[in-house]
């Protein structure tokens, strides 16, 4: 017997009124407009059955063709990481950007130098992962997308911390929470770039390869 709608994951649920969405966009099925306008619906409901009435009307649903386009532009996919890595930067700089994938819980010792972590393509194993810093003399920009919430648990001496990430009761859907200490250091976080922008480039780059195709 299949799950009842209103007990899957929410997010499950919405991943997939999106991805249909985008589908019968690529394919000329529904107009820009009516899919941003469906689009802006789905990231903005909480209820199950209101995401599945959105693409209740259209005829197309993903492939096997979507999903590896989808996994080339977003990253790691189902790819597993270890429970516990350590990342270390001293007197030098060290970056993690692209479709890397987090693991449970994130060291970083950082003297001296500067650590740039950029979560909008990265890749989340489970919803709530740790950050645990040891920074001296160093900074460590933290970048999100709107969809993940930071929580910071670090202990600041004779430094500086500026959060400009979402609000953990927002619609966020993944938590990172950031512990450990800085001494004269700082640690920014902020927002980098949305995943509506996100849903939106990957809709219009299927749409105009599968126009390519056509002519």
């Amino acid at each position: 017997m299949p799950v009842k709608l209103e007990d899957r994951p929410i997010e499950q649920v919405r991943e997939e009124t999106i991805d249909k969405l985008i589908v019968n966009y690529s394919h000329e099925v529904i107009s820009k407009e009516a899919f941003e306008r469906r689009l802006d619906a789905a990231m903005a409901t909480a209820v199950h059955q209101e995401l599945v009435d959105l693409v209740a009307d259209l005829p197309m649903a993903a492939d096997a063709d979507y999903e590896q386009q989808k996994q080339a532009t977003f990253g790691a996919g189902s790819a597993a990481a270890a429970q516990d890595e350590k990342l270390v930067s001293i007197l030098s700089s060290n970056t993690r950007k692209g479709p890397w994938v987090m693991p449970a819980r994130l060291k970083v010792v950082d003297v001296l130098g500067s650590v740039k972590l950029d979560f909008s393509e990265a890749h989340f194993t489970q919803p709530n992962v740790e950050l645990e810093l040891n920074s001296v003399l160093g900074s460590v920009d933290i970048l999100v997308p709107e969809n993940v919430a930071v929580v910071s648990r670090a202990s600041h001496i004779l430094g500086s911390s500026d959060d400009h990430s979402p609000a953990r009761d927002s619609n966020a859907t993944q938590t990172i929470t950031v512990t450990g200490w800085s001494v004269l250091g700082s640690v920014d976080v902020s927002v980098k770039r949305n995943m509506r922008e996100r849903w939106l480039s990957f809709a219009n780059s299927m749409r105009e390869a599968l126009g390519m195709q056509r002519r």
